[in-house]
């Protein structure tokens, strides 16, 4: 498939590019003293997500981001159901910084009892100066696991059958203090799919943006494109979110729409239900709390 051979050409040279930083940081450690010192960009993004997906933004070295997500119900099911605010999905996660390139995170989901974990790592790190970097480009991998009652008519179903992968690429660019973009190619396989003609191999290809308005505030914005041909029995739709951050202390409160319930990658990246001309939009939030657990 040819957006497949695409995306995999897109990962491909960002990898390289990780592999060309790593040389050229080898080489640093032989620089005569006087060289101009490397000013690295910081705050690309407020938080560890753009809205829903990841940002290239890690969890600092030594701190934990207790994170709150919660998702109502669809706008469209009326006054009845108060607009969607009767229904409740909620996602309790746990980002953590080991060190200045690597995070870790773990999260429980309400939807279907789901448990989704992950490693970032930060490859390059946009800065000018005495190095220059156009870009910050991170390499995620994550997992994710139902654990509720599942049953298969006729059919053997093993915890293997439960987990989902995923692998993406986040190439960010902070072009001044008011504005951020991303590129998020991505990978999801899943262990078991509803039928034959589904693929168990899914890609897509998502884009994030930050404006930021004032010093608190900004507005973020991600779409995520679904290779037509990889989801067939069921319908799925491309994830397109839009939302506010405002930053009050040590919290930062992000209020969002969506057209994706679910809030682990294998669910809103391959099964968005919800389409925005339908009126299938849901009101979201983070809430991100922020702890010290060591100095770096």
């Amino acid at each position: 498939m040819k957006q497949v051979r695409i995306l995999f050409l897109i990962m491909g040279v960002v990898l390289a590019s990780g592999i060309a930083r790593g040389q050229d940081e080898l080489l640093s450690m032989f620089d005569t003293p006087g060289k101009s010192s490397v000013d690295y960009t910081t705050a690309t993004f407020k938080m560890t997500r753009v809205v829903i997906g990841q940002s290239a933004e890690l969890a600092p070295q030594g701190n934990l981001f207790f994170v709150i997500s919660h998702h109502f119900g669809a706008l469209n099911t009326g006054y009845n159901n108060l607009f969607g605010l009767k229904q409740a999905s909620i996602r309790l996660g746990l980002d953590l910084g080991i060190t200045r390139w690597m995070s870790v995170g773990i999260g429980l989901n309400t939807d279907r009892t789901t448990w989704d974990g992950f490693l970032k790592f930060k490859v390059l790190r946009q800065s000018k100066g005495g190095k220059v970097m156009p870009v910050t480009l991170d390499v995620l991998a994550g997992t994710a696991a139902r654990t509720d009652k599942v049953s298969l008519p006729g059919k053997d179903f093993q915890f293997s059958h439960r987990l989902n992968y995923n692998l993406e690429v986040l190439v960010a660019r902070k072009f001044s203090n008011s504005l951020s973009f991303q590129l998020m190619p991505s990978y999801i396989h899943k262990n078991l799919v509803p039928k034959p003609e589904d693929k168990n191999n899914i890609f897509t290809l998502g884009a994030g943006g930050r404006v930021k308005l004032s010093q608190r505030v900004s507005v973020n914005a991600e779409y995520h494109h679904l290779f037509s041909g990889q989801v067939v029995s069921e319908k799925a739709y491309d994830s397109f979110s839009v939302g506010v951050d405002i930053e009050t202390g040590g919290h930062v409160f992000q209020v969002f729409l969506t057209n994706s319930a679910g809030m682990h990658e294998s669910s809103f990246l391959t099964e968005t239900a919800g389409k925005w001309s339908n009126g299938e939009i849901f009101l979201g939030f983070n809430i991100s709390r922020i702890f010290t657990l060591w100095e770096k």
